[in-house]
């Protein structure tokens, strides 16, 4: 058994299911935090200075960043806790409920927009066009700079996207932002202002919406998102000796960390061992390092299949 252990860590680690690289995710999110707390007071004090919506609701959403940062890198630390006799699994489904929080946090800041700008629409105030301009580019470049730290660590844990998503979805707010400011620094059509709002409203939305799917999916144990439960009861059917699986259920430790159990009917005990083994292989390649499983022979195979 021993080995077979040491083979999943092994394989686990090798397709990267451990924590992406913890020192660089973690100065990617003080860097990120300490940049967007910055740029948010610059920003809400010219909103305030010069009475924008724009900037205004720009500089909440990029609170929202910052406060979205720091729910991840406390999700990321707390993750690292080690189990103990009450919480067995340590804290790691706290990445799970983090994720969700911050698809919540998001969905709050379009809901926000969208009600200020439909307010705008009904009486559009003038402003300062050029002044929002360049604060929104300021805006470009910190966003996007924050994103890129996140870009090569997106796709292995659900959090980090959340923070790349929020990142993008404000570069493209800021983008928004310089194009109302330098149409209206022309032409004076301030109903451009809460136009763009909406836009961006919509823009984020969309980007949210599958970090809410996901999330709300790992938050109900469901079958993480890029696993196939069918796919998986297919390749262990067809590992030798294996005769049927059944009470199979595959859900997610944490927004990285994937675990099953299931019962697996062998046609005899003896070569136990081997089958245990060969099904822990497969199914850390398959990003499920963490499997329990419930041998059983034909003869005594349990009877009742309700779940």
């Amino acid at each position: 058994m021993a080995h077979g252990h040491a083979h999943t860590h092994e394989h686990g680690h090798a397709h990267g299911h451990a924590l992406p690289a913890p020192e660089q995710v973690n100065k990617a999110f003080i860097i990120g935090i300490a940049l967007n707390l910055i740029f948010v007071l610059v920003e809400a004090a010219a909103g305030f200075w010069y009475d924008s919506l724009a900037l205004l609701s720009d500089a909440g959403h990029n609170l929202s960043d910052v406060i979205s940062l720091v729910l991840a890198l406390l999700a990321f630390r707390m993750a690292k806790v080690k189990p103990n006799s009450r919480y067995t699994y340590g804290y790691k489904k706290s990445t799970v409920l983090v994720s969700l929080l911050n698809a919540i946090i998001l969905l709050v800041a379009v809901g926000i927009i969208l009600a200020e700008s439909i307010e705008k629409l009904r009486n559009p105030q003038p402003i300062a066009g050029g002044v929002i301009a360049w604060v929104a580019g300021v805006g470009i470049l910190i966003n996007a700079f924050t994103a890129f730290l996140f870009l090569k660590d997106k796709e292995r844990d659900l959090n980090i996207k959340g923070a790349y998503l929020h990142l993008m979805a404000d570069a493209l707010v800021s983008v928004g932002v310089v194009i109302s400011g330098v149409i209206i620094s022309y032409t004076h059509w301030y109903i451009i202002d809460p136009i763009i709002g909406i836009a961006i409203a919509i823009v984020i939305l969309v980007s949210t919406w599958n970090l809410l799917r996901d999330s709300l999916r790992l938050s109900l144990d469901g079958v993480p998102a890029g696993i196939s439960a069918e796919k998986i009861r297919k390749l262990l059917l067809q590992v030798d000796g294996v005769r049927e699986i059944h009470h199979l259920h595959i859900w997610a430790l944490s927004t990285t960390q994937n675990a099953l159990t299931a019962h697996v009917v062998v046609a005899s005990l003896e070569d136990g061992e081997a089958v245990k083994n060969r099904i822990k292989e497969i199914l850390s390649e398959e990003h499920i390092p963490h499997a329990t499983l419930e041998l059983e022979t034909v003869a005594e195979c349990c009877t009742d299949r309700t779940d």
